[in-house]
């Protein structure tokens, strides 16, 4: 490995692949690609170093089944778990994949007891609870991908619904990362311009439903998988924000100890990323019916992780 600051990728599937590609593509780090499939992340790591060899990139990747190789990381990327399959919610996979996000966090705090975990495995919140808990990292260093995720679909489906280039708009997604999360109207604008000043209410909420069933659309389509490219380039856009101590604001899911009305509770908030993971919560001024949206998400992950610590799962 090199001088570069060091990202282990946990899991090698699509995900896991796609974060992997993405912080070499962009010479961010160097990267560990860790799977318990012998074989695959090998052979995945080794495609991308043949990659590099025509995109010039100076990172390194190994791919490894051994979590001694991940030791030292500055940024753990967790994608291990069950992906959704059709007529599957994210709320039927909590009990394989929190045993999977226990025992992948226990190996991190292992090996890796100073890194910054961002959790991508669904369903989202309730698995960044559980890696939380069983690491004892402060709120700050376990940090959950959706929320880029969730404001990419919104700022694409808008994009192509005003023929605009994408990179113009601005929004914030926040909540729960499912069928109840919550894309700000007001907090959506186009080079400044607001949103409700392009589209009709009635369209934009038809967008937004779209955005909240983004996922669900591409497992129908895919039949056989769930989405993978934004995933990954949306945990890497958090990496970098901290990698690089950017201190972007980005929605994403942390531990709310107050704010908006919540109480230790992990949702989607916007967050400044920065060297020290979520550097603050951000608090902006929501409508009464966006506060209320908000709230409701919140308490249905709160369901989740009520189940997860009356089960005994951790």
């Amino acid at each position: 490995m090199s001088s570069l600051p060091k990202i282990s990728v946990i899991g090698a599937g699509n995900v896991g692949s796609s974060a992997a590609y993405r912080a070499l593509e962009l010479n961010l780090a160097d990267v560990v690609l860790l799977d318990i499939v012998d074989g695959l992340p090998q052979g995945k790591a080794l495609d991308m170093t043949q990659m590099m060899s025509v995109t010039g990139s100076s990172s390194r990747i190994i791919g490894t089944t051994d979590y001694s190789d991940t030791k030292d990381s500055d940024i753990v990327i967790v994608t291990s778990g069950l992906a959704r399959k059709p007529g599957m919610s994210r709320d039927d996979l909590i009990n394989t994949n929190t045993k999977i996000i226990k025992d992948v966090t226990e190996k991190v705090v292992q090996h890796s007891p100073n890194s910054i975990i961002i959790v991508v495995t669904n369903p989202l919140d309730a698995m960044t609870y559980v890696s939380y808990k069983v690491s004892g990292f402060p709120k700050e260093r376990v940090i959950g991908m959706a929320g880029v995720l969730d404001a990419a679909r919104f700022k694409a489906f808008l994009s192509l619904e005003l023929n605009v280039a994408v990179s113009k708009i601005d929004t914030l997604v926040l909540g729960g990362h499912g069928d109840d999360m919550v894309p700000l109207k007001n907090y959506t604008s186009v080079s400044g311009v607001p949103i409700a000043q392009m589209i009709q209410d009635s369209r934009l909420d038809e967008i937004i439903q779209r955005t909240r069933d983004g996922g669900a659309e591409i497992v129908k389509l895919l039949k056989t998988g769930s989405a993978f490219y934004a995933p990954g380039v949306s945990a890497i856009e958090m990496a970098e924000s901290i990698l690089k101590n950017q201190n972007k604001i980005l929605p994403c899911c942390t531990l709310a100890q107050g704010q908006y009305g919540i109480s230790e509770q992990f949702l989607g908030l916007p967050v400044i990323l920065s060297s020290e993971g979520v550097k603050k919560v951000i608090e902006i001024k929501l409508t009464p019916e966006e506060q209320k949206e908000l709230v409701v998400s919140a308490s249905h992950v709160k369901e989740l992780c009520n189940f997860i610590d009356e089960s005994g799962l951790i």
